[in-house]
């Protein structure tokens, strides 16, 4: 099953801190798990990144979010419906708002949002609900939203395109099975992702 998201961070402690604010604790099941890292963020977007939910005032949302230490961040999105921050370490997310498809929750962690290239979707489709144990929800040109149970509310939506990769991803899905040893590997598009027990 997929059960958290693993964050290398400069300062743990205060990413920690950060998220469990950002999203007011409602992670839809998954564990944020931060880990020392020596060097700061160096992709201008990563592989992989965080969705909340706007709720009704979302510009106030947006606004606490600032408060809190994002900031609005730029990645090449140009004009798009939703806003692009950026967690205290430019780690960006998103804050969906209010009729954004696919939301299921008026606040917090709402997707999983992982580039997937065209040509790997099948393969990446595939691979993730095997790892994961979520099933396809929504299929469609913008890409492939997978969900724990038809009514949860955190998604994993995978969908082109595909940032360059450059290094090691600092966000990594980590997934709980007790049939594999625990470590870390690359799913189907050479990203890298977490198994515990």
């Amino acid at each position: 099953m997929l059960t958290g998201i693993v964050i290398d961070a400069l300062d743990a402690a205060g990413m920690e801190r950060f998220w469990l604010d950002a999203t007011r604790g409602r992670t839809g099941g998954l564990r944020l798990r931060f880990e020392p890292a020596a060097e700061p963020r160096t992709a201008r977007k990563n592989r992989l990144h965080l969705d909340l939910a706007g709720g009704s005032h979302h510009e106030a949302e947006v606004a606490r979010l600032l408060a809190l230490g994002a900031t609005r961040a730029d990645i090449g999105q140009g004009s798009v419906p939703w806003d692009v921050l950026a967690d205290p370490e430019g780690n960006e997310f998103c804050v969906l708002r209010p009729g954004h498809p696919g939301v299921l929750a008026d606040s917090g962690l709402v997707a999983v949002c992982l580039d997937v290239a065209e040509e790997d979707r099948r393969a990446q489709s595939a691979f993730w609900q095997d790892r994961a144990g979520w099933q396809v929800t929504e299929s469609a040109d913008w890409g492939v939203r997978l969900r724990r149970g038809p009514t949860s509310t955190v998604s994993l939506v995978m969908g082109p395109p595909a940032a360059r990769k450059t290094a090691r991803n600092r966000l990594r899905p980590e997934v709980t099975r007790r049939d594999r040893t625990p470590g870390e590997y690359l799913d189907a598009g050479g990203n890298e992702f977490h198994v515990v027990h």
